[in-house]
Formats: structure tokens, C-alpha cells, sequence
């Protein structure tokens, strides 16, 4: 599960050189779901950046603390929480890498899950917008989860799906077929990604230290000789 994401300073233009940037990217160390994040939707047939509330809050959600931070890939198209927005509103996460937590005999171990090269990520998420009052609207998201690959299963069972950038536009446009959708719902290849234990400062939430992100071991990657 993704319940914390490292997004440093990210050249987003590179990644996406249609991308309409009006506003300060969020960046941070250690940000954990219930706060704003950084998205990218489409806008009049655009890519654009935007924040949206980690969690997803439909207009008939009562309880903020039940909003949902991910969704798993499976049950997108059967649960009503998720089916309506992964049909019409599909979004993209820009991120360098999320934390998870290996379950140890003493005390779990975190470990940041990154690119191998520790290149930028773009992670599959959906949004909704729901009203506070009369006056005001707010964008809300959830990323989508899939199996983990062989080589990060020891760490955890499920990470968020990763988009290439070069179907970024396939995954955003509303009128991309479902099952073209789910074509890219799949564990990440297995020389894509590479993971590294990590400060158990990065247990506090509050913690938002630069060696948070640093490592504290080797990371576990596949090499081209396996």
C-alpha cells in the first residue's frame, strides 16, 4: 500500500512538455494521505497540473476520515467509490518514489521504492470533485494500486501502478477504452524499479527531514545480468 510519497523539486516539462504548469508544484520529503498533492488531469484537451486532497471525498461522503487514499486496480470498475471517475476521471501523480514498510521480527523497516535510475515517476490516480459549502469546490484523488512484482513482493504487497510518460495522453483522455486502461494496471516491470531501507524517522508523519529519504543500506534491484 502507498501511504507515504517522496516528490522532490521535479523537472515536470521534460517529462511532459505539453503540460500546462499555472501553480507552484507540491514538493516534500515524507507527505502522508489527508493533504493536498499535486495532480495532472486534462483540461480543454490539455495536460495540467493542479492540487486535489489525498483522498478521495465524492459529494455523498459524510465521514473525511473514510476517504480512501487508494484504490485498487481490481475493484475499479465494480465498487461505486471508484467506478464513475476511472471512466471519465483519470489523473496522474508526479512523484520520485513511495514508501513502504518491510515487516521485520523486532519493528518494521521502511524502504523508499524509487526508479532504479531515480529518474520521476508518474503514478496512476483517479480524482473527483465534491463541494465544502455554496461558494467553494475542491478537486480529491486516490492512486491506484496493483500487485507488486517478484523482485519488491519481500518488502509489500501492493505498490501504485506506474504510468510510462508515453501514455500519459491515452491515460488521461475520457475516451480511452477500458480495457486499454487496464492494460497498464499491471505490476511494474521488474528493472523499472529498485527500493533501499531507509531512516525510521520517516515513522513520523510530522517528519520532514532530508534523511528521510536517504539510504541506509543497498538498494534492491534487478541488474542486467539477472
Amino acid at each position: 500500500m502507498a501511504g507515504r510519497l517522496y516528490i522532490p523539486p521535479l523537472d515536470l516539462i521534460r517529462l511532459l512538455p505539453d503540460l500546462s504548469v499555472d501553480e507552484t508544484p507540491i514538493t516534500g520529503v515524507n507527505l502522508a494521505p489527508r493533504r493536498p498533492l499535486s495532480m495532472i488531469r486534462l483540461d480543454t484537451g490539455r495536460p495540467r497540473l493542479c492540487q486535489a486532497f489525498w483522498g478521495l471525498t465524492p459529494p455523498w461522503l459524510d465521514v473525511l476520515d473514510h476517504a480512501p487514499h487508494c484504490a485498487r486496480a481490481e475493484s475499479l470498475t465494480s465498487r461505486p467509490m471508484f467506478r464513475e471517475a476511472f471512466a471519465t476521471r483519470r489523473c496522474l501523480i508526479p512523484a520520485s518514489g513511495t514508501y513502504v514498510w518491510k515487516t521485520q521480527p523486532r519493528a518494521k523497516q521502511p524502504f523508499l521504492v524509487t526508479r532504479a535510475d531515480r529518474g520521476p515517476l508518474l503514478l496512476a490516480g483517479l480524482w473527483c470533485r465534491f463541494h465544502t459549502d455554496l461558494s467553494a469546490f475542491h478537486d480529491s484523488l486516490a492512486l491506484i494500486t496493483v500487485p507488486t512484482n517478484a523482485l519488491l513482493s519481500p518488502l509489500t504487497d501492493r505498490l501504485p501502478a506506474v504510468i510510462p510518460p508515453s501514455h500519459a495522453a491515452r491515460w488521461l483522455d475520457p475516451e480511452t477504452p477500458s480495457d486499454a486502461l487496464h492494460e497498464r494496471l499491471e505490476p511494474a516491470p521488474e528493472e523499472l524499479l529498485g527500493a533501499f531501507p531507509v531512516s525510521r524517522r520517516v515513522n513520523d508523519p510530522g517528519c520532514q527531514e532530508a534523511a528521510c529519504a536517504h539510504p541506509t543500506g543497498p538498494m534492491l534491484r534487478r541488474t542486467a545480468k539477472e
